[in-house]
This record gives C-alpha cells, structure tokens and sequence, in this order.
C-alpha cells in the first residue's frame, strides 16, 4: 500500500477529548482573527490640522468633571486609536469575550445612542458601517471557522 496515507484510529473512549480540544481550538482562533479584524476596522480619530484647532472654541467641558478643559491644547496633542486600541479579548475553554469599553465605543461601533453633536446622524470620518464588529463576526463564522476545523481535523 505505497502512497496510501492510513486515516488515525481514534478510540471511542478517545473522541471526547479530541472534540473538546478542536473546540478549544476553533474558539481561541476565531477570538484572535475577530479581534485582529475589528482592531484594523475601527475607526480611528485622526490628528487636527491647525486650522481646525484655531476653528475650535477654546474650552469645553467634560460630563462629571467640575473644571473646563482646554479643548485646543487637548486636540493639538491628541493621539489617534484609543478606542481601537480599548479592545480587550478574554478567551475562555469554550467561549470568548471580545469588548471595547470606551464611553462612545457604541455610537461609533453601532451606531446606538448617538451623541447631541451628532444630531441623529450616523457618521465617522472613516465612512464607518455601523455594526461592523457584527458583520466581522459573521464572515469568521461562515468562511474561516470552517478553516479552522478542516484544519485541525487534518492535524488529528
């Protein structure tokens, strides 16, 4: 039988761990592709011009703090990707959590409870598809989970 590869022999008492392990697997890799993917689609606040910074109005004040902040000087040393960088992926035997945390994570994610400024409006500067994270979600489900499988069935 030269060239015949021999399928593995896998006791009874043996697929109940090898299902296990393979789920274990198909979890923990679909967490790390959906945090991958949602990490490089959310939307980034870029840095302002200066002419943007001058538009501003000097201060603004934050809910639940008692003193004003200078919006211009905040604007002028902002740093881009905090809520991309607010993604937090806990993965467990059989499940994982994937989550971002940030005060405005849902309106700029989902599109849910939109702010004042935002008049009822939808909008990112990025051109954003409310609900992405989802629709990420989705898309492992249907072409990469099917991957991960054959690829560990392969292995085993």
């Amino acid at each position: 039988f030269e060239g015949i590869t021999m399928a593995r022999q896998i006791r009874i008492d043996q697929i109940a761990d090898l299902m296990e392990e393979e789920i274990e697997e198909v979890v923990r890799l679909t967490a790390i592709e959906w945090t991958k993917e949602v990490k490089e689609q959310t939307p980034v606040f870029k840095k302002y011009t200066l002419d943007e910074i001058n538009s501003m109005p000097e201060f603004y004040k934050v809910p639940g703090q008692a003193k004003a902040i200078p919006l211009k000087e905040s604007a002028a040393n902002h740093v881009g990707g905090a809520l991309r960088n607010a993604w937090q992926t806990q993965i467990g035997k059989f499940h994982a959590k994937i989550i971002n945390n940030m005060e405005y994570a849902e309106p700029v994610l989902y599109g849910n409870n939109l702010p004042p400024s935002w008049r009822g409006q939808y909008r990112t500067r990025q051109g954003t598809v409310p609900g992405f994270p989802d629709l990420i979600g989705k898309e492992i489900a249907t072409t990469r989970v099917p991957q991960f499988i054959a690829a560990f069935r392969r292995r085993n």
